[in-house]
This record gives structure tokens, C-alpha cells and sequence, in this order.
């Protein structure tokens, strides 16, 4: 693994800043979702023959990554070309790579992922979405809730589960489902957090669905799910770096010029030093963030599922740091809505909480790396 960026990294990483910063914190999601699909970063981890750039999530979290720090994320990101763009390429037809691929790619169509349930969680070994065989169609019944973005993708893809004929046990799978499936019913969930993407409660109602709606091999369960799952952390683990830095970059232009008495009041170690270990955080995320995309696109899936998930912790950690500090550092500015820091606060805890919280990784952790018994 690299332990400094190349050239085209780093040319990236320029590249979108200076979009990030034409936009800024007040920017028009859609206007900068047209703009960013312009100019191929939106499919920039799919594959070139789909209409992508030929990169991995290395890529594309460094495009999501640099958004955020200007104040501009694009949630969908993490879902659309990460999570399903992937599960696709890896595992689609060739119909639905050509149907879907190049659309997400030019940004001109979306889509949503719907695992989370009400009383399993992200748990795929509890969820109760169904599917059933009626004749050469699927049924799928479930419910579904904290679903990004909905009401924007032109399809959503349903993580259900299917009965092993061999075993008679039930086993995870994918499926595509448009937004205009009859049985397909959405609910918007009033959230205190101010997010340009809304988020849904989803209602599948024996949903009819053709045999090529199902996504790869119906045998490959876990496999084909984990591929979406692990980029979906180090994409969150993006989005949570980036906004940590926005926030201590805020704080910092304050400290620098805030004055009370005869100095800045950055030159306080009071102030100074807070902010230089959230900074310090930050960094060594980001590291974590690296080694975990690395992984990923050597297709080493075991080793990126350890390092994706202590990266979205440690970022998830990071980030909340990063915004407390910074906060706090410009004291009842903070909470105004002229410094644009105070809806942070509560955005900062997403990436603790979603998709995984941090004590499901701990126990991911303790039990996988540690080699300690499970707890449940």
C-alpha cells in the first residue's frame, strides 16, 4: 500500500476542491450532482466500457471526501454509484450493467439501497423482507426504514431473502426494484437532521418483480452483499473526514483572526491544541480510510472488511471531535446560523450511528480480529 498519494490522486483532489469551493456550504444539491456527473466523478470507481473512469472506491471517496471539506456532500454518493454502482459491476448481468452502469455513472439516474428494517437493523441474518417464486416472477414482501433518498432514485435495491432449496434456510439477495412498483409505498420520516436527502420508511406489498431483478448469483448471499457493504463504510468514513474538516477549517480561519485582549485567541494552547488533535484525528482516519479503499480494489474482501469498518469508526470519532472543537472554539458564534456550524452537530452523529454503529463494530472487532467469544 502507497503510503503517500500520486499524482492523479492528488490532481483529483484539486480538481474537486476547486468545484467544492464554486459551491459551498449553501449549494443546490441537484445543481451540483449535473456538475459533478460533467465531469465524470460520480462514476469514476465504474467501469470505463460502462461509461465510468476505470477507478475503485479509492477514487471516488477522495472526490466525496473533498466535497464535504468545502461543505458540499453529496449523501448519495455513498449509495448510489458506491454501494450499487459496485454490487453491478461485480455481480450484474450484462443487461443490467448496460441498463444501469452508464446512468449512474453521468449521474442521469439513481439509486437508492434498502437494507435497514425496523426490528433487525442492518443484522442480515434477521431481516424478514422475503422473497418467493411465483412462477418465472419474484414476490417480495417486507418493510424497510431509513432509506436515503428515495424519493430522488429511479430504483432502489432491496436487500431480501430467499429460501435455500438444499437447505430450506433463508439467505440473503438483491433486487432491483423500480420506483413505480406496484406494492412499492414510501414514507417520508420527519428528522430532526437538516440533510439536502430525505430518508424513508419503504413498504413492499408482494411486489412483482421479473426474474432479472434478482442481481447476480442467488446462491452468493453474504458475498454480494458484504461488496456493497464495505464500500458503503469507507464512503461514510469519506463523508465524516470531510466534514470534520470543513468544521475545524472554520475554526481555525476564527481562531486566527478572533482577537480578544492582545492576541488571537489561537495563540492560546487552550484553543490551538484541541484543534491540533482534531486535526491529528482527522489525518489518522483519513490513513485508515486509504488502507481500507486499497484493500478493497486489490480485491482483498476479508482485509477491507476489518480495515473499512475501523475506518468508519475512527472517522465517525473523529468527525464528532472535529465539529465539538470547532463549536466550541467560536463560542456562541458557534450556534448561529451565520458561521453554518451548529447544524453539525447533530449531522456529525450520523456517521457514528449509520450505517453500523460504533458498538457493532467494536463487536466486529473483538470477535473477528481479537478472536474473543461474541457477546450475542
Amino acid at each position: 500500500m502507497p503510503t503517500t498519494e500520486t499524482d492523479e490522486h492528488k490532481a483529483l483532489r484539486a480538481a474537486v476542491t476547486a468545484l467544492g469551493k464554486r459551491h459551498g456550504r449553501n449549494y443546490d444539491r441537484e445543481q451540483l450532482w449535473s456538475e459533478a456527473a460533467k465531469l465524470g466523478y460520480l462514476g469514476v470507481n465504474l467501469p470505463e466500457e460502462y461509461g465510468g473512469g476505470g477507478g475503485g472506491i479509492s477514487e471516488l471517496s477522495i472526490v466525496l471526501e473533498e466535497l464535504g471539506a468545502a461543505g458540499c456532500p453529496l449523501l448519495m454518493m455513498v449509495v448510489s454509484p458506491a454501494i450499487c454502482g459496485t454490487v453491478i459491476a461485480r455481480f450484474g448481468t450484462e443487461q443490467q450493467k448496460q441498463t444501469w452502469l452508464p446512468a449512474l455513472a453521468d449521474g442521469t439516474r439513481t439509486m437508492a439501497f434498502g437494507i435497514t428494517e425496523p426490528d433487525a437493523g442492518s443484522n442480515s441474518h434477521r431481516i424478514t423482507t422475503t422473497a418467493r417464486r411465483d412462477g418465472t416472477d419474484w414476490l417480495l414482501t417486507g418493510r424497510k426504514v431509513f432509506i436515503s433518498g428515495v424519493d430522488l432514485a429511479d430504483a432502489t435495491l432491496i436487500v431480501g431473502r430467499t429460501e435455500d432449496s438444499r437447505t430450506g434456510r433463508l439467505k440473503p439477495c438483491l433486487f432491483i426494484v423500480p420506483r413505480d412498483a406496484d406494492g412499492f409505498t414510501r414514507r417520508q420520516i420527519d428528522m430532526e437532521l437538516t440533510a439536502a436527502e430525505k430518508q424513508f420508511e419503504l413498504t413492499l406489498d408482494d411486489v412483482r418483480l421479473p426474474a432479472d431483478a434478482l442481481v447476480g448469483d442467488e446462491d452468493a448471499g453474504l458475498l454480494q452483499l458484504f461488496a456493497g457493504l464495505n464500500p458503503e463504510r469507507i464512503m461514510t468514513a469519506a463523508f465524516a473526514i470531510g466534514m470534520g474538516r470543513y468544521a475545524l477549517a472554520r475554526a481555525i480561519e476564527y481562531a486566527r483572526d478572533r482577537t480578544v485582549w492582545d492576541a488571537p485567541i489561537g495563540a492560546h494552547q487552550a484553543i490551538a491544541h484541541p484543534l491540533a488533535q482534531a486535526h491529528i484525528d482527522l489525518e489518522l482516519a483519513r490513513l485508515m480510510m486509504q488502507k481500507a479503499a486499497y484493500l478493497y480494489d486489490a480485491g482483498d474482501d476479508v482485509g477491507a472488511g476489518e480495515a473499512a469498518n475501523m475506518a468508519k469508526y475512527a472517522a465517525g470519532e473523529a468527525c464528532v471531535r472535529a465539529v465539538d472543537q470547532s463549536v466550541h472554539t467560536l463560542g456562541g458564534n458557534g450556534l448561529t446560523r451565520e458561521f453554518g456550524l451548529a447544524s453539525l452537530i447533530t449531522a456529525a452523529r450520523v456517521a457514528r450511528i449509520a450505517p453500523v454503529s460504533r458498538e457493532m463494530i467494536l463487536n466486529y472487532v473483538s470477535h473477528q480480529t481479537l478472536g474473543l467469544p461474541k457477546s450475542y
